[in-house]
């Protein structure tokens, strides 16, 4: 039986830009794609086993049936590119940078102190990017679980669970403060302190506001022409901790087992 020429072209996108690839090997990762063939290198490589969230990216998809684009968070290192065929990647190059404009998360990650050596943060940027860009507004318990999955063996988590709580309406500056004195309010614990000296890490007003407006836009293509069922691969993408079962264009019915798949999950492909 003769192939068509469409079934040897894999289809995605990578920060807005199209990637075609002819013939992808099986057995190549997104990551190893990412910084070796086409030189993104802000996502880093950590464990490689899925474990520590460095290589953390955003993956979005267009359902023709709900005509809903859905966004979650996935480990680089586990995902084959031959199950991105008509997805769209976004890395942390593609959110902002120094030369055009840091995106608000950035920023606050910045200024609340959340970044130390830094290996972490392009995967900790991206777990909370993604959970913005589905709950613009999260609350406390959200950040908790978006970022389960990243490692921090520098800051202690404390001012990067803080900068993402920047995002939520009512956050204020520790869990201490609606019951008891917070130890970082100006003048209630320590009375004498002088006027000079700061005590606030940054000024809410001073962020840039999130505005969704400026964020990159699903790809029109795969919106008007949806995947044609050449590559069919299920995968185990997460939001958060969690995994979610992703059966996209199931030919081949296969779980990819990784560290977050819990037994119900496991049990949904029987």
């Amino acid at each position: 039986m003769s192939r068509s020429k469409e079934s040897d072209e894999l289809i995605f996108f990578v920060n807005g830009k199209k990637v075609i690839e002819r013939n992808a090997d099986p057995e190549v990762n997104l990551l190893f794609y990412l910084r070796k063939i086409i030189q993104l290198t802000g996502t880093k490589y950590g464990c490689g086993g899925g474990d520590c969230g460095a290589c953390t990216v955003m993956i979005s998809r267009y359902n023709p049936i709900s005509k809903k684009i859905s966004h979650f968070s996935a480990a680089a290192c586990l995902v084959p590119i031959c199950s991105l065929h008509g997805a769209a990647v976004t890395t942390v190059e593609g959110i902002g940078s120094t030369k055009t404009r840091i995106h608000p998360v950035q920023e606050r990650i910045a200024k609340g102190h959340g970044t130390q050596c830094g290996f972490c943060t392009p995967g900790m940027v991206m777990s909370i990017y993604t959970l913005l860009r589905n709950h613009p507004e999260p609350s406390t318990e959200q950040i908790m679980e978006t970022l389960g999955g990243n490692l921090c063996r520098c800051t202690g988590y404390r001012p990067i669970v803080e900068s993402a709580r920047s995002f939520s309406p009512n956050s204020a500056c520790c869990p201490m403060n609606e019951k008891w004195k917070c130890c970082l309010d100006e003048g209630k614990n320590e009375p004498e302190r002088k006027n000079s000296v700061c005590t606030k890490l940054y000024e809410k007003e001073e962020f840039q506001p999130l505005d969704p407006t400026q964020e990159l836009i699903f790809p029109p293509e795969l919106m008007v022409c949806s995947p044609s069922g050449s590559f069919g691969f299920t995968m185990l993408l997460r939001e958060g901790t969690r995994p979610l079962a992703h059966p996209q264009l199931c030919l081949y019915l296969f779980p990819w087992v990784t560290l977050y798949v819990t037994l119900r999950s496991i049990r949904s492909f029987l």
